[in-house]
């Protein structure tokens, strides 16, 4: 493929090299230091010129680095007579700040959209954003992909036949829906509601999960306290068996092993749309045994294929996945 660059931010530089692999082009080098009073600065260490530019970097933890870091590698490539600018954000982590539900709160998912775009971002490649209308968030163009396929592709190994997707939410049911759909499952979904960002209740669960086979959907988990409080009211109704799925695992304060440790829960599926923040060798042994690690980077890189060729990315959720 030729014409076109793809570099890293320091994020997740592990995925961009999948990416890379499957597209059958290098990963361009990026040189990322830190002046001595603190700022950064960026060098995208590939000729540019011209070219279609691709810049992958989730936003994770440090956030607010890992931001920083994307806005400069933006501006490094539009002054460097980038031809297009596509960033490539597998997590949109800001996408949470979408609404005004407090007095006085600000709205981060569009302000980080007006600083990608006024960077010079002039495409964005999104991974199942936290709700849709983020999407018109952006100046530019949003290719918005989800995961659902990949993990329908796992979860196909199974007995379906008595099982149920429960989102956590009623904002979560249309994707669960679809999901549900996409395996010939039934639909549940937990009735929330939010006080603070790890403080919910769920007061009940809406529809049929009595010895059934449960398959809890979110699209990300962060610090748990929703999918624990939503395995307390499923085993009031006493499921067959529970499995979480998520497409953004970010496992954080210890999510990973208060999830793990839960002994009715058969197992945890996630994507690699974020690295799995697991600090060792060892503490990766002891969660393995339930952990699954999708990888979303074919889809990806099929993604940026097809953009960068001129061709429909939508057209990806209407063909089947072979198995």
């Amino acid at each position: 493929m030729r014409d076109i660059a793809v570099f890293s931010g320091s994020a997740h530089p592990e995925l961009a090299a999948e990416v890379c692999a499957h597209l059958g082009v290098p990963l361009s080098p990026t040189r990322v230091s830190r002046f001595a009073n603190d700022c950064l600065e960026v060098q995208l260490q590939a000729n540019c010129r011209e070219r279609d530019v691709f810049l992958i970097q989730p936003l994770v933890k440090p956030v607010q680095e890992h931001l920083v870091e994307l806005l400069l590698m933006c501006d490094a490539a539009r002054g460097a007579s980038a031809g297009r600018i596509t960033v490539v954000m597998p997590h949109y982590s800001y996408a949470r700040s979408d609404k005004k539900d407090a007095p006085r709160i600000s709205l981060g998912g569009r302000l980080v959209a007006d600083l990608l775009v006024a960077a010079g971002a002039s495409r964005v490649l999104a991974m199942t954003l936290h709700a849709p209308q983020v999407h018109g968030f952006f100046s530019v163009p949003v290719d918005h992909l989800h995961a659902l396929r990949e993990l329908a592709a796992h979860f196909r190994q199974y007995d379906l036949t008595r099982t149920t997707v429960v989102s956590p939410d009623l904002g979560n049911a249309k994707e669960a829906a679809a999901f549900a759909r996409m395996i010939g499952a039934q639909v549940a979904a937990g009735a929330k509601q939010r006080y603070a960002d790890d403080r919910v209740t769920i007061s009940s669960v809406i529809g049929d999960v009595a010895g059934r086979d449960v398959i809890v959907l979110d699209d990300e988990i962060a610090k748990g306290s929703t999918v624990l409080e939503l395995l307390d009211r499923l085993r009031e109704s006493q499921p067959r068996s529970i499995r979480i799925a998520c497409t953004h695992g970010l496992f954080a304060a210890g999510a990973l092993k208060r999830l793990t440790e839960q002994p009715d829960v058969l197992e945890i599926v996630c994507t690699n749309t974020v690295p799995v923040p697991v600090e060792d060798h060892d503490e990766y042994q002891a969660y393995k045994d339930k952990l699954r690690v999708l990888s979303i980077a074919p889809a990806l890189a099929e993604a940026v294929r097809r953009i960068h060729n001129g061709e429909s990315v939508s057209a990806l959720f209407d063909a089947p996945r072979d198995e």
